[in-house]
């Protein structure tokens, strides 16, 4: 937001000087981004007019000006300027002047021709960037009257970066609240009274887009002259505040966007066929806008159209085919208030830069469209002459402008900044700002004004009198209430274990976005399974993760790219899910990792990473969990595509997964470009924190039994199977089941394998026999016989 200082003063009245007013703005949170002086040293430069202009009888480009100062006589003055011409009034610098860029002004001989001064372009006297040529002055600029004080200088044009909950600032009556309270002036309103209707004709509005456009209001005016100068005022505000004057009628408009924070639009009224209507576009519905650039509209974006069709993108861009010429008599002048959702990416869908989207997508007063109206039209009909007709305002039925009420208790507010701030000044602060304010006995009933949307509860309005009160006068502290330390449940796992595992088996913590494009997902496949934004910043980020591991991958494939062939990585954060999904939010923990299962050293070769390396990791991580660990099985069918088959597999606890770990599917490493196998795991963060409650258990006091079996089973049987009815069949006894052999190869099958474990077998009450011990084996043997058609090895 840029704007002029006098422009500011003259809607409130305060005594600071600049610094203080720039120093004030910043420490309230209107930070001043630049502060740009204008019209300094500007002493001995008048208003001239050429009066004749000769070419210069030795240089092609010069020309012999006399040019009238306001003296007694006219002085010659060498221009080289291409616009110079008879007629034509400019600054001119008279001899002793000195102009911002240090230049001293002095008589001289030009190629032999004496001059007595410059004419001046718009740069040479730090106004403006244009060096084209002499900077023209209006018609009835005075002759000899000193430029600074015709132009309403000095003045600065000072930028502010406004945060997004500020878009009441966005328009400098906005700004004059704010400044009024911080310096304690009076704000002067502009006058916005109603305009008499002079003639009938009126066009109907029809509202057809709900709450997305819930008033509309707008004014047919008549024999305008569109070829009238726009007023040097409003001109030179408009081009301090960084918007260029075009013409009449737009500057106007453009004049009052700034002034009062409300976007409006002249459209040429002959260019319009039948009723307003603010309407969703229809599918493949194609207008011209007034940048000269053509847009497709297929997402049902608002429009304001006619009867023969869409003529403007609402609350953006006006449309070439009904836009105001220096031909038009009849505007058809429109001010509405759209809802910044219906607003919000619409402008940078289409790359289109609009000062009026950037406030609609931020939030403009429902209240000021009338308003703003009856002040553009007062100014129209100053500028442009003609006669207004009657205002025609449209509501959507049952809609009123939200009011908030908000109860601000004297205690709460002294708690929150430490300090006692006197009721005084508490209801001077808030009344300045426009916040209506009842007396209560703890404190006061607040409604602030419908332009402040970021004033919602007790909370702001404390943080309103805080920043005009000042921060600097509020004392730092720390908090006075006292801490309570807040422990895990103990049968949930520590988030800063698992990180602490993985960091310990060479892993390092990832973060990275929650967004994704439509190109990082097709390759997986979950394109249908994630959830697209309905106002994306670009293509690049258009859509909810549905897992971890594309983004996960593609770090690593950069880490790749860098040369480092050992690769680590782990992320902890969020999935999103479309409905109709249970869990539209999942906590998750991936992993993915490539190249050597351990790191180069000189004593053994780097062994090669494979499923077992990375199911072992996972394994570490189910280990925290205590005696639930032993309830997963790993199922090897089913696999998601983007997975390996017989290289991955599904982690289920009984019916339930939980997880899913292996290597890439070899077709999607090539399409992301990824050289070696990648293996990858992710998991739902809650299943692997659910783990047991410590329970104390007494030191052993009677030894243990070991015994040794070795079964032959088919190839199609695992380990989980076998164990599982090991594990069953022992029953409390087994201790400990340690798989410590598997054999293929002579002497067997080709279609059968030899798992070889150890029994560890411990009973808390006695010492077991080798009568139980051979018990308990032949359970086993005769469960694994059933359950796992095995048989004992010979």
């Amino acid at each position: 937001m840029k704007f002029s200082e006098r422009w500011l003063r003259a809607l409130v009245g305060v005594e600071a000087d600049r610094a203080a007013l720039v120093e004030g703005l910043t420490l309230a949170g209107l930070e001043v981004e630049s502060v740009q002086a204008l019209g300094d040293g500007l002493e001995h430069v008048v208003v001239g007019e050429i009066l004749d202009c000769q070419p210069h009888p030795r240089a092609d480009r010069l020309r012999v000006c006399t040019v009238a100062a306001g003296m007694e006589a006219p002085l010659q003055i060498v221009c080289g300027a291409p616009n110079a011409r008879a007629g034509l009034k400019a600054p001119l610098a008279l001899e002793g002047a000195r102009l911002p860029g240090g230049v001293e002004i002095r008589a001289a001989e030009l190629r032999g021709v004496h001059s007595q001064g410059m004419l001046c372009s718009a740069r040479e006297l730090a106004l403006d960037a244009d060096a084209a040529g002499l900077m023209v002055l209006p018609d009835d600029a005075p002759v000899g009257h000193a430029l600074a004080d015709y132009m309403g200088l000095p003045d600065a044009s000072i930028e502010l970066k406004l945060t997004p909950n500020r878009a009441d600032c966005f328009g400098m009556l906005g700004l004059a609240h704010d400044v009024a309270a911080l310096f304690g002036g009076a704000t002067r309103l502009p006058d916005c009274s109603p305009v008499p209707a002079q003639h009938a004709q009126t066009r109907t509005v029809q509202l057809q887009a709900g709450a997305a456009c819930p008033r509309y209001c707008g004014r047919v005016i008549e024999d305008l002259d569109a070829r009238a100068p726009t007023p040097l005022w409003l001109a030179e505000r408009l081009r301090r505040a960084g918007l260029r004057p075009i013409s009449a009628i737009v500057d106007v408009a453009n004049y009052v966007m700034l002034e009062l924070g409300q976007p409006l639009h002249a459209f040429d009224n002959a260019a319009l066929a039948g009723d307003i209507i603010v309407r969703p576009a229809k599918p493949g519905e194609a207008m011209r806008l007034l940048d000269g650039s053509t847009v497709t509209l297929e997402r049902g974006e608002l429009v304001i159209a006619d009867a023969r069709g869409a003529q403007a993108l609402a609350g953006v861009m006006g449309g070439a085919d009904s836009a105001v010429a220096a031909a038009t008599r009849t505007v058809f002048l429109e001010s509405a208030h759209f809802a910044p959702a219906a607003i919000m990416g619409v402008a940078r869908r289409f790359g289109l830069q609009s000062d009026a989207a950037h406030r609609f997508e931020r939030g403009v007063d429902p209240e000021l469209p009338r308003r703003a109206l009856e002040r553009a039209s007062a100014l129209l009909l100053a500028v442009c002459g003609g006669r207004a007709g009657s205002l025609q305002q449209a509501d959507l039925v049952g809609w009123t402008p939200p009011r908030t009420s908000i109860r601000v208790r004297r205690t709460r507010l002294a708690r929150v900044l430490g300090i006692e701030v006197p009721d005084v000044e508490i209801e001077r602060i808030l009344l300045a700002l426009e916040i209506k304010l009842a007396r209560e006995a703890d404190g006061w009933l607040a409604i602030p004004p419908t332009r402040r949307f970021d004033l919602a509860r007790e909370e702001d309005l404390i943080e309103e009198v805080a920043r005009i009160h000042g921060y600097a006068r509020i004392p730092g502290s720390l908090p006075g209430a006292g801490v309570v330390a807040w422990a895990e449940p103990e049968g949930q796992v520590p988030l800063a274990r698992l990180r602490a595992v993985l960091a310990d088996r060479d892993y390092r913590e990832a973060v990275s976005l929650s967004l994704l494009g439509e190109a990082q997902l097709a390759p997986w496949g979950l394109l249908e399974a994630s959830l697209p934004l309905a106002n994306p910043l670009s293509n690049e980020l258009a859509r909810m993760r549905p897992s971890l591991l594309p983004a996960l991958v593609a770090a690593l494939r950069a880490n790749r790219n860098r040369q480092q062939t050992r690769v680590r990585l782990f992320e902890v954060g969020r999935s999103f899910h479309p409905a109709p999904a249970a869990r539209r939010e999942v906590e998750r923990l991936a992993l993915v990792a490539c190249g050597g299962a351990a790191r180069e050293q000189w004593s053994a070769p780097a062994p090669v990473l494979d499923f077992h390396d990375i199911k072992g990791d996972v394994e570490a991580l189910l280990a925290l969990r205590g005696g639930n660990a032993e309830a997963v099985s790993l199922v090897f069918h089913d696999l998601p595509p983007w997975l390996h088959p017989g290289r991955a597999a599904r982690v289920l606890a009984g019916t339930v997964e939980w997880g899913v770990i292996g290597a890439l599917h070899p077709a999607l490493e090539r399409a992301i470009d990824l050289d070696g196998a990648v293996y990858v795991a992710e998991f739902d963060l809650a299943a692997l924190r659910a783990g047991a409650a410590p329970r104390p258990l007494p030191l052993p006091r009677f030894p243990a039994v070991r015994r040794d079996l070795a079964v032959v089973v088919p190839e199609s049987v695992s380990w989980d199977r076998v164990a599982a009815a090991a594990r069953a069949a022992a029953g409390s006894v087994l201790a400990e089941l340690r798989l410590f052999d598997i054999y293929r190869g002579a002497g067997l099958d080709a279609e059968h394998k030899s798992f070889a474990m150890g029994l560890i077998l411990q009973d808390h009450s006695r010492t077991l026999t080798d009568t139980d011990a051979d018990a308990c084996l032949a359970r086993v043997l005769q469960a694994l016989a059933q359950a796992c058609a095995a048989r004992i090895r010979g």
